[in-house]
């Protein structure tokens, strides 16, 4: 037998361990992964790199339909190839997905403009919670709720959660919940104004850790209460973590989400860089230490899995207006996978628990797995190709993001994807784009089947 493709000499990494073998691929499909030398009509050189599932990042935000000039599908999935994404999960607030009517407009609006495969979450909003199940069934991957008014989204008090976690309960819907108390972000907001502050140490300030750490503990409580399937959105420092594990040791369905922000940004970087640095949690480390102790908890598995949270504006949007008034939000998505293999390099985690908590460990919270996240035969052949010990420094000049600026600019990173395979295809190369929109599908939710 022969097979389309075989990526040779390559070190396989998954969840659970690594071992150098070829990958055999024929119809878009893993074929056979195998230390034994078989035929194909095509073979890639992968000796002295690393072969991971291609990643999935389950939280951007790409603006369409919506603002082009923040981000656009077309841009944002070239960056997620490039970076070694092959799956992206997104929502756009400007343009929410409340309805199933709301769903197909935007799927018709998307045929062809994606480089990656993709999944569409939808927006619960608290006066439309009687969709939740329909648009479950229609193939969103979750159902986003705000428990604070956000980006113009309204935000669920906890009668509002309630209600939308038993609708989601019984037809097994995940809801991703952005935690931060309402009333307590509400009041901070109305003295900090009154009070005319427009310095940046407001953000901090007004989204500040009482607020997530209040609107955690009752999404948690009420998760467990109800049954329902929750992850809790960008958890931005260890006391978030310890208040979902109190709850999942009682039975709790709850998974729990962070970003590389928090594992590297500092919140005094606020009072130097201002709106480059308003996003929402805030960044928690007030130390190195405190860093440390977020790749501590990622290593020991207390973090369930990593995205993005692709939100980017540009340079001048950013300084469009006062902190009160420019956008939320960081561009990530081309650099997440770099920071974890970085990270692995200086041996704060394995290689392992970047193909876990990066493809894996999504694939399976959002019903993706195993044809999603996994090398495993029958799995789609979504494949990059890593240099461990590629070193460089990131730049503006690298972010493919429409937003032109990166958080981590200045920083010299140690690993990165040199090709992206979307179901056996080449789709980018050396950070360079092989494929255009048109190449991605989308992957509906496991409610539609």
């Amino acid at each position: 037998m022969s097979y389309d493709l075989a990526i040779r000499g390559g070190r396989v990494v998954s969840g659970a361990g690594s071992r150098y073998a070829d990958v055999y691929i024929t119809d878009g499909r893993v074929a056979a992964v195998t230390g034994e030398a078989l035929t194909a009509a095509n073979e890639v050189d992968a000796g002295g790199l690393l072969v991971f599932p291609g990643m999935i990042d389950t939280h951007v935000h790409f603006m369409d339909p919506g603002d082009a000039t923040r981000e656009d599908f077309p841009t944002g999935t070239t960056a997620a190839a490039c970076a070694g994404v092959t799956t992206v999960v997104e929502h756009t607030h400007a343009r929410p997905v409340r309805t199933v009517d709301e769903l197909t407009a935007k799927l018709e609006h998307l045929q062809d403009r994606s480089v990656v495969d993709y999944g569409l979450a939808a927006h619960a909003w608290p006066d439309q919670i009687d969709q939740a199940a329909a648009l479950w069934r229609a193939g969103v991957t979750y159902l986003k709720a705000f428990t604070c008014t956000t980006h113009g989204v309204p935000g669920f008090d906890a009668a509002h959660l309630l209600e939308l976690f038993r609708r989601t309960a019984p037809v097994g819907a995940r809801c991703l919940v952005h935690c931060e108390d309402e009333s307590i972000t509400g009041y901070w907001e109305e003295s900090l104004r009154a009070a005319g502050r427009r310095d940046p140490a407001i953000v901090c300030e007004w989204r500040n850790r009482e607020a997530e750490a209040t609107a955690t503990l009752v999404t948690s409580f009420l998760a467990r209460w109800t049954g329902a399937s929750v992850v809790v959105a960008h958890a931005s420092n260890p006391e978030i973590l310890r208040l979902v594990e109190r709850e999942r040791a009682e039975g709790a369905d709850i998974l729990i989400e962070s970003c590389p922000q928090y594992f590297l940004l500092r919140e005094e970087e606020l009072l130097e860089l201002g709106p480059f640095r308003k996003f929402t949690p805030p960044a928690r480390a007030r130390s190195s230490r405190d860093l440390e102790r977020m790749w501590d908890a990622l290593a020991e598995r207390r973090i369930h899995h990593i995205s993005s949270d692709h939100a980017p504006s540009t340079a001048e949007q950013k300084t469009g207006g006062d902190i009160w008034d420019v956008h939320f939000g960081l561009p990530g998505i081309d650099t997440t996978l770099p920071v974890l293999l970085d990270a692995a390099h200086a041996g704060k985690i394995s290689y392992e628990l970047v193909a876990e908590t990066y493809a894996e460990a999504p694939a399976r919270a959002y019903g993706l797995w195993p044809t999603k996240g996994s090398l495993r035969v029958g799995a789609d052949a979504d494949v990059v190709l890593v240099d461990p010990d590629r070193s460089w420094t990131v730049s503006e000049g690298d972010v493919i993001s429409r937003a032109g600026w990166s958080p981590f600019a200045g920083r010299t990173l140690v690993g990165g994807a040199v090709a992206t395979y979307l179901r056996g295809q080449l789709v980018a190369e050396d950070r360079r784009p092989v494929a255009g929109p048109g190449t991605g599908r989308f992957v509906a939710g496991a409610g539609a089947r």
